[in-house]
């Protein structure tokens, strides 16, 4: 009794566990799940009129550089239909359904290779930006991020509640702006970004395929047509033959990268801790690991040859032997590369001008309108002087003024005054007047009069 009780709560725990993870619980029925993805795998009508349009905006996203138009481009993108199709139809042995998807893929690639090229050869903006320059480098983790962007497309759609999933696989597999930026490199005839982004392309759409082809065998759809063990044995080595061409390039340079990664790091730290001076301070470290250059720019008194000599003879323990070390000193003016200085000093100092320059510039503003309202109020004052004697002739001097009055709280309150002497003809219900029409005409509650028999 006492060994069978632990076996009961394991099977509990195993039932729970298979039951929360079960893909089969909220799978659509077969026939849904096929005319969603065929729907989808089709390029004629509307689908390469939006796919242009499409790669127009992720072309114009990449070359003005904002992520906000390129994540639209990803969102309207029909790209994924064919690529889904071709897995589900390799899945489930529907060879005729593969081939249509793969043509319509392949035409899909023609038509946005041309349109980016096009674009770009049209373009005044040449420059390449930094969401150009992200797609030409492929490394092992787009490889990750295709598998499992691809596996989530997958079952969103095979859900019976139709899923949202989509438009976030879409933007995380990113698989407009690589083919844009194979454009690019294609109209400037930069065949290194052509290549690199059109290998991540490619790593996309073959990782997307392969996802949704083992994604339809885990729900277990059913096989279109007989294949012999034989043939299906090819046919899935010939799958995972392409799968792993795809990636052992990624994984050589996701290598190289964890390196140049590695290495910039650690002759970031070197500098940080080596270059440490009462009288000379590091503006600016640029790192090339190609090279194996270590620039060093310094202002301040200059450090000595042998100063500089010992440092170098500190490279190889911290694991940067074989690298040179380049110093650009301010005192040395024979050495000094202008180019070397820190651009961010000089971005500071200009951001901070021109903040200084906008708060004078409000200050002065401020002090123009508050000039303006004094202007007018003086101009005012002979009218309203004039206006209150033309009611009551009998009345001596009028004064108006502007000042401050400050509470028991020590609150400050702007106060319009009006001073009348010889006002002792006045009734009390003149005088109530007289403060009524002083606050109507002056606009302010704060209004005061002062009356002086």
């Amino acid at each position: 009794m006492n060994q069978s009780m632990p076996r009961r709560r394991g099977s509990r725990l195993s039932a729970a566990f298979a039951e929360r993870f079960n893909l089969l619980a909220d799978k659509a029925p077969n026939d849904i799940i096929e005319r969603r993805i065929r729907e989808v795998v089709e390029l004629h009508g509307a689908t390469p009129w939006v796919l242009m349009f499409a790669i127009l905006v992720a072309s114009i996203g990449l070359n003005v550089n904002s992520i906000a138009v390129i994540i639209g481009a990803m969102l309207i993108s029909p790209l994924m239909g064919p690529i889904m199709g071709v897995g589900h139809g390799i899945a489930v042995h529907d060879f005729a359904l593969a081939r249509r998807a793969m043509k319509n893929l392949l035409v899909s690639t023609v038509i946005g290779l041309l349109v980016s090229a096009l674009y770009f050869m049209l373009t005044p903006l040449s420059e390449a930006q930094s969401e150009l320059l992200a797609r030409t480098s492929p490394t092992i983790w787009d490889v990750l991020i295709a598998l499992f962007g691809g596996m989530a497309g997958i079952i969103g759609v095979t859900r019976e509640e139709k899923s949202a999933v989509i438009p976030g696989v879409a933007i995380a597999t990113a698989l407009m702006p690589p083919l844009c930026t194979a454009g690019y490199g294609l109209a400037t005839g930069q065949w290194n970004y052509f290549g690199g982004a059109f290998y991540l392309y490619s790593i996309n759409a073959v990782f997307i395929a392969l996802a949704t082809f083992i994604g339809i065998r885990l729900l277990r759809l059913p096989y279109h047509a007989f294949v012999d063990e034989r043939t299906e044995r090819r046919m899935r080595r010939a799958i995972w033959t392409v799968a792993l061409a795809t990636t052992i390039p990624s994984l050589y340079l996701a290598t190289l990268m964890v390196k140049d990664e590695l290495y910039k790091s650690r002759a970031s730290q070197f500098v940080r801790s080596e270059f440490v001076f009462k009288d000379a301070y590091v503006v600016d470290t640029r790192v090339d690991p190609t090279t194996r250059r270590i620039d060093v720019s310094l202002i301040g008194n200059p450090i000595s040859k042998g100063t500089l000599a010992m440092i170098e003879g500190k490279l190889a323990v911290a694991g940067l032997d074989g690298s040179r070390l380049q110093l650009h000193q301010s005192g040395e003016y024979e050495k000094v590369d202008v180019t070397q200085l820190r651009a961010g000093v000089l971005s500071d100092l200009y951001k901070q001008s021109q903040e200084t320059l906008a708060a004078k510039d409000r200050q002065l503003e401020e002090l123009q309108a508050s000039l303006r309202a004094s202007q007018r109020f003086a101009l005012q004052a002979k009218d309203m002087a004039d206006e209150l004697r033309a009611q009551y002739p009998g009345l001596g001097e009028v004064t108006l003024s502007q000042g401050v009055a400050i509470d028991a709280d020590g609150e400050r309150l702007p106060v319009s005054q009006l001073t009348v002497t010889g006002a002792g003809t006045l009734e009390p219900s003149e005088r109530e007047r007289v403060q009524a029409w002083f606050k109507v005409r002056s606009k302010a509650e704060t209004a005061r009069v002062l009356f002086e028999d």
